[in-house]
Order: structure tokens, then C-alpha cells, then sequence
């Protein structure tokens, strides 16, 4: 019994090893976002993008409800930047974005939170202003590379 548990323990350990979570992986590519509030008190969010990908950058928009809640008004814009997984071609970065981990708060203050689309891509977003959170609601993030 013993044998056949610690079989099933090693098994388990390296198909873990093998799947990996993204943070264990080497990202495909990189986002920075820059944010400004069309409407502070609903929480609605618009901006730009730049994804780099295989060495090369892609310009977005996104569109957001409750992207950033709970922050200093005076404060037009803010910066997001992240490690994006599992993207075999840069039009699979676009779509809506669901987060997958709940948004939590970093040594600095800020937050981090774990987005997924429609076609697997997985965005690990961190607020790079010291302080400033960030929350994405239930509607998600729209993002769209420009043309």
C-alpha cells in the first residue's frame, strides 16, 4: 500500500512539474497599459496598450468596468504592466478577460491579479504605481490590438 501511494505521490509530482503554473513558465510576451477613467464612480475604464511579442510591439485598446476602484481621483492615468502565457499568435491576444485569480496586493502597495480570455491566453497583471490598486469586475476586460 505504502509503494503504491508514494508511486501515485512521484506521478503526481511530475505531471505538476510538467503542466507548471504560468508564473513557473518563460512568458511569450509582455503588456504595459495605460489607463484613464471615463467615469470614476462606475468604475469604467479605457486605454492603451503595447503587447510584445516575438519581438515585436502590438498597439490595443481596452475597455473595462471596475478596473480601477477606490483611488485618488486627481490621478488621470495609470500604468499596469505583465507577463502574458500560453499566446501561439498575437491575434489570440485579443478578446475579453475574466480573471482567473482574485486581485491581491503586492510588497509595494499595489495589486496583482491573473486574467484568461476566450482562447487561453493568461495576462498576470501588476499595478506599477506604488499604492494603486486595482480590481477587475465582473463584465471583464475587452482588449483589442489596433490595425
Amino acid at each position: 500500500m505504502r509503494r503504491v501511494l508514494l508511486r501515485l505521490l512521484i506521478v503526481g509530482s511530475l505531471l505538476l512539474a510538467a503542466t507548471g503554473s504560468p508564473a513557473a513558465q518563460e512568458p511569450d510576451g509582455t503588456v504595459k497599459i495605460t489607463r484613464r477613467s471615463v467615469a470614476e464612480g462606475v468604475g469604467l475604464s479605457w486605454g492603451d496598450g503595447v503587447l510584445t511579442y516575438n519581438g515585436r510591439d502590438y498597439l490595443f485598446t481596452f475597455q473595462a468596468r471596475g478596473l480601477l476602484r477606490n483611488v485618488d481621483t486627481e490621478i488621470a492615468a495609470t500604468e499596469l504592466s505583465g507577463q502574458v502565457f500560453n499566446l501561439s499568435k498575437a491575434e489570440n491576444f485579443n478578446g475579453n478577460y475574466q480573471k482567473v485569480e482574485a486581485a491581491t496586493s503586492d510588497s509595494t502597495g499595489g495589486s496583482r491579479a491573473t486574467i484568461k480570455n476566450q482562447n487561453g491566453v493568461i495576462v498576470i497583471l501588476v499595478s506599477t504605481v506604488e499604492g494603486r490598486k486595482f480590481n477587475l469586475g465582473p463584465d471583464g476586460m475587452d482588449i483589442e490590438i489596433k490595425k
